[in-house]
Parts: C-alpha cells; sequence; structure tokens
C-alpha cells in the first residue's frame, strides 16, 4: 500500500507563491490539496443573501468573511462563509485561525457529502465551536456544535426556526429568510 505524501501549510503557501494553482480553484484539507468544485449562479446568490444578512446582524459584533481561506493546522480551507473576530486588521499578515474563528458556513448544493464528512471533520479537529451546512436542495441548515475529535457531539436540523449562534446568544437568525428569497 502506497502512502499519499502530506503537504504543510508552508508548502501550501510555496505552491500557490509559485503559480502551480494559478488556474485552478483548490484548498488544503488535512494535508490534501482538494479541488474545489465549481460556484454555480444559485449557491454564489444563497452564499450573497446569507453573508448580507450576517453582516446586517453581526455588524459590531465579528466579520463576515466570504470565500477566504483560513489557516487551521494542516488545512486551509475555504470556507463559503466564516464569521471571525473584529478587527480586520488581525488579518494583515494572516488568515484566521481556529481561536478567531467563531463560526464557519458552507453552502451546499452540489458538495454535501464533502460538506457533512470531509469538511465536518476538519472543522471538529481544529476546534471550530459551530459549523452551518446550508442544504440548498432540501432547503435546511445542519447545526454542528462542540466538537469532539473527528466530529461533533451536537448535529441539529432546521428548516424554518429561528437560531442564535453559540457566541451570540442574543443574536436570531430568521432560517426563513433564506428560502423566502429564492425563486
Amino acid at each position: 500500500m502506497s502512502t499519499l505524501l502530506k503537504w504543510s501549510i508552508e508548502d501550501y503557501h510555496r505552491i500557490v507563491e509559485a503559480g502551480i494553482l494559478k488556474d485552478r480553484s483548490a484548498e488544503l484539507l488535512e494535508g490534501e490539496i482538494v479541488e474545489m468544485s465549481p460556484i454555480g449562479p444559485l449557491h454564489r446568490y444563497i452564499n450573497v443573501i446569507i453573508a448580507k444578512y450576517l453582516r446586517s446582524l453581526l455588524a459590531t459584533l465579528a466579520e463576515v468573511y466570504e470565500a477566504y481561506p483560513v489557516t487551521l493546522g494542516n488545512s486551509e480551507p475555504q470556507p463559503d462563509i466564516a464569521i471571525v473576530k473584529s478587527p480586520d486588521s488581525r488579518y494583515i499578515d494572516r488568515h484566521p485561525y481556529a481561536e478567531d474563528i467563531y463560526f464557519i458556513v458552507e453552502i451546499s448544493d452540489s458538495t454535501i457529502k464533502k460538506d457533512k464528512m470531509r469538511k465536518k471533520k476538519t472543522y471538529a479537529r481544529n476546534g471550530i465551536e459551530e459549523y452551518w451546512v446550508v442544504d440548498v436542495k432540501g432547503r435546511k441548515v445542519t447545526i454542528f456544535q462542540q466538537p469532539d475529535n473527528d466530529s461533533y457531539r451536537v448535529r441539529t436540523e432546521y428548516t424554518r426556526e429561528n437560531i442564535s449562534p453559540l457566541s451570540f446568544p442574543e443574536v436570531s437568525i430568521d432560517i426563513a429568510q433564506i428560502w423566502e428569497q429564492l425563486p
């Protein structure tokens, strides 16, 4: 049996800086360079809706990053949305680390298996306290909380309810608003 060569964050940054991946959309997951799925119009639309909504609710509490890398151990994923600590100036010379992240949101229209398995494992391993998977086809949001090794202790699905993120219990997010803006 052969062993897959694992890449470090430093290796990955050198590969990116050398321009080897310039025409490819990729991210580093658990030491493996993984090609990212193309973003379709519906995915982009829902991403924009959610990001705008979260910005309106969290404007003075956090930064809302869209499709920017976060650095987690031997991974550098590019979540659709990352809610991170303010101010932006914290990230002038680095991407947000696990301790900077309040929660992560992945939009899943064609990547549900990857998001609920591989990415969930990466986020849990790195101590991301809360991880949301927005299932476009199923019109539900699965929220994972309380990381425990490779998974999460709590998994809850929402379709139209109001939810409050762990880091912001005073904030109420109406999930129905996402679906109401779809054609």
